[in-house]
C-alpha cells in the first residue's frame, strides 16, 4: 500500500491551497511561524529563520530569531527547555536579535523569549535526527555508503555518517581550481574575485560532510575567519545557489557525485554554493527525499552562514527536474529556479521512456519493412530520427529491477554488490528500478512485492497525427498500433498493452509526482534554459525542446497563465551555453531583488509575475551570439522559431495534448468516422486492436484529479508515525 502522506502543513483543502499559494506563497525563510503570548502592538517574535516549519528542524542545533521594539529586545531573556541562552545572540543590522540554540535533540523542545512580566513569546520545535527522515518516509535499505569517493572517513551502514571535513581551494590565474593546503598560505598565481565591488582573495572553503545519509558539500568564498550566522562573511554576497544533478535512477546508496559546488561563476561573484548526493537524481530519483535534503543542507548552511537573501536554484536535464518539482511540492526551499534542459517529472519522462522501447523494438522488426526513416520519425514526432534509440540506449533498462544498480549516467560506480542485488534467486535481493525508488508514494503490489506502477499505454493510438497528414498508411497504422505491446512489472516486453495501477495513479496525481505546476511553482520565478539539442549533429540526444513548453502548458492549465516562468533558448555551443548561464544568474538575482524590494499587499505570485526586469522576457541567442526577447509559445512562430523549431513526442503524436501529464488516458468507443480514409475492412480490424476503444484526451486522464497539496509528509522513521493526521500548523 501506499503511504498516506500527511498534509505538511496543515489539513486544508486544495481549492485553499491554490488560493493560499496564490495569496501568500513567501520568498524567503523569514517569514514567522512562532506562536506569540505577546499583547498590543508591542509584541515579541520568535522564529527559525534556517528552516520556515519548526517542526522540521534536524540536528542538534538551529537558528534562532527574535524581533520586537528596540527597548523590548533590550531587556529580553531568551531561554532554550528553560536554560538560559541570551548571551548567544548578537544583535543585527535591521535590530532583531539572531542566536543558536544548541542543545536540540529528537523530539520537542520550546525556546522562548520574555521582556518582562508581561511580553513573551515562543516557538516550539520538533527537532529529528541529523541522519533523517524528516518527511521522506521510511528508508531504503539496504544503503550502501560512499563517503570515501569524497576523501572522508570510510562509513558504516545505515546511516553512511563520517566527521565534517573542511578544505579550500583557490583559483590560479590561468583560470583552474587548485587544492590549498591552508588558506593562510597565498600563492604566487592566486587570482581574485570581486564581490559588491570589493577585490578579495579567490580562496574557497569547501566543507563536505553528510546529512540525511546524503554526502553534502558547501562553497564559499573564504575571507580568513571561520563563518558565523551572527556576523556575514565579508566575502559572501549573502545569497545562495542550490545545485542539483541529472539523470534518474533507482538509489540504495549514497552517490559519488553532488551537483557541484566549485562553480566559478557562482563562486567569483561572492554566491555560496551548496548541493547533496541526494541532490543528483541519477543517485535518487525520488522528489520528497530530494526536497527533504536540500532542506536539511540548506538549514545547516543557515546555521553556519546565516540567513541568505534567496536562493537560486541551479541544474539541467534531471537537475532541472528536481526544481520544478522541489518548487511545487515543497516551496520556499529556493526561491527562483533555472533548470537547464528540463522535464517536468520523473513519470512524465517515463511514458516518453517506454514508448521508445516499444517502438524501437517494432522498427527493428519484421512488420517495419514497410517503413521509410521519414516515416519513422513522423511516429516518433521528434526532431531527431536517433532521439528514441537515445532514450532506449539510456534509460530503457531503468524499469528493470537491476536496471539501475550501479549504472549511473554521469558517474558509474559499484556501490551496490552484484550478489546483493535481485534476481530470481535472489527474491530478497535490492530492486533498484527507477519506479522503486517512488515506493513510499506509489505503494507496493504485495503479490509482486514491487512498486505499483501507474504507466500504460492502453488505448494509446501510435502514430495517429501520421496517419492524419497522410505521413503513414492506415495499413501501416493498424501494424504499428496491432504488434506495439507493453512491458510487464518486470520491465519485460509484452504482447499485450501496459496496465497502470489505480492505487499508483491516484498516488501520482495526489501527491504532484505528475507535476501539476499549480502549487508553489505558481509563486516561483523560473529562468528555463533550453539548450537546443534539436538540431541536427544532435540526433542522439533524449533532451528535446517541446518539454520547456509542457511546462508552460500546465502553468497556463493551472492558473492561465505562465508569467511566472521565462524560457531562453541557446545553440549547443560552449560560447552560448557560458553567455547564457551568466546572463540567467545575473536576471534571477535581479529578479529576486526586486520581489524582495516590492512591499506592496499583492501576493508572492503576483509580485514574480510582474516584478521581472525590464530586459528579461522569453527569446533566444542568435546565430551571431545575440540575445533577442521574442514570445516562445507552441506552435513556435516567430524568429526563435525559425532558427530553434519545436517537435513533439510519441505521446502528442498519439493525440495527447502538449502538457503531457495525461499517465493513463480515458477511453472512448471507437467511431469510423474519425479515420475517413480506412475500408470496412481495416474499420474491422481497428476494433480489434482497440477493442476496449481508443485515448479521448478531450477528457481528463483516469485518476488524474488536482494534488493534495504542499509539504507532504510520509514519515519520519518514528514506528506508526507515516499515513497519519496532519502534525505541523499550517503554512
Amino acid at each position: 500500500m501506499p503511504q498516506t502522506p500527511r498534509h505538511r502543513p496543515g489539513a486544508r483543502t486544495t481549492a485553499a491551497l491554490l488560493a493560499a499559494v496564490a495569496a501568500a506563497a513567501t520568498l524567503t525563510l523569514s517569514a514567522p511561524h512562532a506562536s506569540a503570548a505577546a499583547r498590543g502592538a508591542a509584541a515579541l517574535s520568535v522564529t527559525t529563520p534556517a528552516n520556515p516549519h519548526p517542526q522540521l528542524i534536524s540536528g542538534n542545533e538551529t537558528l534562532i530569531k527574535v524581533a520586537g521594539r528596540t527597548a523590548d529586545l533590550r531587556r529580553v531573556r531568551i531561554t532554550e527547555n528553560g536554560r538560559d541562552i541570551t548571551s548567544a545572540f548578537a544583535r543585527q543590522p535591521d535590530g532583531s536579535l539572531l542566536g543558536l540554540a544548541t542543545a536540540l535533540h529528537p523530539g520537542t523542545g520550546i525556546v522562548t523569549a520574555t521582556a518582562g512580566r508581561r511580553l513573551s513569546a515562543s516557538v516550539r520545535i520538533k527537532d529529528h535526527s541529523i541522519n533523517g527522515p524528516v518527511f521522506s518516509g521510511p528508508r531504503q535499505e539496504p544503503y550502501y555508503c560512499e563517503t570515501t569517493a569524497f576523501g572522508l572517513a570510510a562509513a558504516a551502514r545505515p546511516t553512511c555518517s563520517a566527521p565534517t571535513v573542511t578544505s579550500y581551494q583557490y583559483k590560479d590565474s590561468a583560470g583552474a581550481f587548485k587544492p590549498l593546503p591552508s588558506p593562510s598560505q597565498h600563492p604566487a598565481d592566486l587570482a581574485n574575485a570581486t564581490v559588491g565591488g570589493r577585490t578579495v582573495p579567490y580562496i574557497v572553503s569547501v566543507q563536505t560532510g553528510v546529512i540525511d545519509r546524503a554526502v553534502y558539500q558547501i562553497a564559499a568564498l573564504y575571507d580568513g575567519s571561520a563563518p558565523s550566522p551572527l556576523h556575514r562573511d565579508t566575502s559572501w554576497n549573502s545569497k545562495l545557489v542550490y545545485t542539483f544533478g541529472g539523470g534518474c535512477n533507482g538509489g540504495y546508496h549514497q552517490g559519488n557525485l553532488t551537483g557541484g559546488v566549485l562553480n566559478d561563476l557562482m563562486l567569483s561573484q561572492g554566491y555560496a554554493v551548496a548541493s547533496s548526493t541526494l541532490n543528483v537524481l541519477d543517485q535518487n530519483c525520488d522528489i520528497p527525499l530530494s526536497a527533504e535534503a536540500a532542506m536539511m543542507v540548506k538549514e545547516h548552511f543557515v546555521d553556519t552562514y546565516g540567513p541568505p537573501r534567496f536562493t537560486i536554484g541551479w541544474g539541467a536535464s534531471g537537475g532541472g527536474i528536481q526544481q520544478y518539482g522541489i518548487a511545487d511540492s515543497y516551496p520556499g526551499i529556493l526561491d527562483g529556479i533555472i533548470p537547464g534542459i528540463s522535464f517536468p517529472d520523473p513519470l512524465s519522462v517515463a511514458d516518453t521512456v517506454t514508448d521508445c522501447g516499444l517502438l524501437q523494438s517494432f522498427f527493428a522488426g519484421p512488420a517495419a519493412a514497410s517503413f521509410t526513416a521519414a516515416q519513422r520519425q513522423a511516429v516518433t514526432g521528434f526532431g531527431n530520427a536517433g532521439s528514441c534509440a537515445s532514450w532506449q540506449a539510456a534509460f530503457g533498462n531503468r524499469l528493470t529491477p537491476t536496471g539501475s544498480c550501479n549504472q549511473q549516467v554521469l558517474a558509474p560506480d559499484n556501490a551496490i554488490p552484484t550478489a546483493a542485488q535481485w534476481s530470481t534467486a535472489n527474491p530478497r535481493g535490492v530492486r533498484c528500478s527507477m519506479l522503486q525508488q517512488m515506493a513510499n508514494q506509489l505503494g507496493t503490489d504485495p503479490a509482486t512485492g514491487f512498486a505499483n506502477s501507474p504507466l500504460d499505454n492502453t488505448g494509446v493510438q501510435y502514430g495517429l497525427q501520421a496517419l492524419d497528414d497522410h505521413r503513414i498508411t492506415p495499413a501501416q497504422f493498424l501494424a504499428l498500433n496491432k504488434a506495439i505491446g507493453g512491458y510487464d512489472y518486470l520491465g519485460r516486453p509484452t504482447t499485450a498493452r501496459t496496465a497502470a495501477s489505480p492505487k499508483a495513479l491516484t498516488a501520482a496525481y495526489r501527491d504532484d509526482l505528475v507535476n501539476s505546476a499549480s502549487l508553489g511553482l505558481l509563486a516561483t520565478a523560473v529562468i528555463d534554459q533550453r539548450e537546443d539539442l534539436d538540431q541536427a549533429g544532435f540526433t542522439n540526444d533524449i533532451h528535446t525542446t517541446q518539454w520547456s513548453y509542457a511546462i508552460q502548458a500546465r502553468l497556463i492549465q493551472a492558473r492561465g497563465t505562465a508569467a511566472n516562468q521565462v524560457i531562453i533558448e541557446n545553440e549547443p555551443t560552449a560560447s552560448q551555453a557560458a553567455a547564457a548561464n551568466a546572463y540567467e544568474l545575473q536576471a534571477m538575482d535581479q529578479w529576486l531583488t526586486n520581489v524582495r524590494a516590492d512591499h506592496s499587499h499583492r501576493s508572492t505570485a503576483a509580485k514574480v509575475a510582474d516584478d521581472k526586469p525590464a530586459h528579461l522576457a522569453s527569446g533566444c541567442y542568435l546565430t551571431t551570439g545575440n540575445r533577442i526577447n521574442s514570445p516562445l509559445t507552441d506552435p513556435a512562430t516567430g524568429p526563435c522559431a525559425t532558427l530553434y523549431p519545436v517537435h513533439s513526442s510519441p505521446r502528442q503524436v498519439a493525440g495527447e495534448p502538449l502538457a503531457e501529464n495525461v499517465l493513463t488516458c480515458t477511453l472512448r468507443p471507437l467511431d469510423p468516422r474519425h479515420y475517413p480514409s480506412f475500408t470496412r475492412a481495416q474499420e474491422a480490424e481497428l476494433k480489434t486492436v482497440f477493442p476496449t476503444g481508443a485515448c479521448d484526451y478531450h477528457l481528463p486522464g483516469a485518476g488524474q484529479t488536482r494534488p493534495l497539496g504542499t509539504w507532504l509528509d510520509y514519515g519520519d522513521g518514528t514506528p506508526g508515525t507515516a499515513g497519519h493526521a496532519p502534525a505541523v500548523s499550517s503554512r
